[in-house]
């Protein structure tokens, strides 16, 4: 993940610095052509947005499996150790925010984000409007859908942003 991520930042920026061609040359020649490892990446990452304004965005950081969400999170506080103009935006649903609260420590602002009950309702009614079997459920099973799944819908997910302090 933080692979790509460098790869699209380095896409993105104007100038690339002598040491991140360094860097990315060193890579090239490593044992056997292996690929960046973690802390390479890091380090190149620290490089690329230590001198510009960067905003990252990870969405859905709880699909990570925990060990995978930890090294994240910890090479994501090396990166904004480094790097003052570095902004990165997370999301992910409510069990992980003591997870990112933790491992950023005083870098973090949290918001819990939940749809609206009538906007998941609206959103339904419309779609069942455009079935294209409407025979294949009776009015009963549709009241069902609209009633469970709004329902169900409500502080689905946190979204926290990491800040430099």
């Amino acid at each position: 993940m933080l692979g790509s991520l460098l790869k699209q930042i380095v896409s993105l920026t104007e100038r690339i610095t002598e040491d991140i061609w360094r860097a990315l040359r060193e890579q090239r020649t490593a044992v056997n052509g292996r690929r960046p490892q973690l802390g390479d990446i890091v380090k190149m990452l620290q490089l690329t947005t230590s001198s510009q304004r960067t905003y990252m965005v990870i969405d859905a950081l709880d699909e990570c499996t925990a060990v995978q969400g930890f090294r994240l999170l910890d090479s994501l506080k090396e990166i904004l150790g480094e790097s003052p103009g570095a902004r990165i935006f997370l999301t992910g649903r409510p069990h992980i925010c003591l997870e990112i609260e933790t491992r950023l420590a005083g870098r973090v602002v949290s918001v819990s984000v939940g749809p609206a009950r009538d906007d998941i309702s609206r959103f339904l009614r419309f779609r069942l409007s455009e079935d294209e079997t409407p025979d294949a459920m009776d009015s009963s099973l549709e009241a069902e859908i609209l009633e469970k799944i709004p329902g169900n819908m409500s502080e689905m997910w946190v979204a926290a942003v990491a800040l430099r302090d």
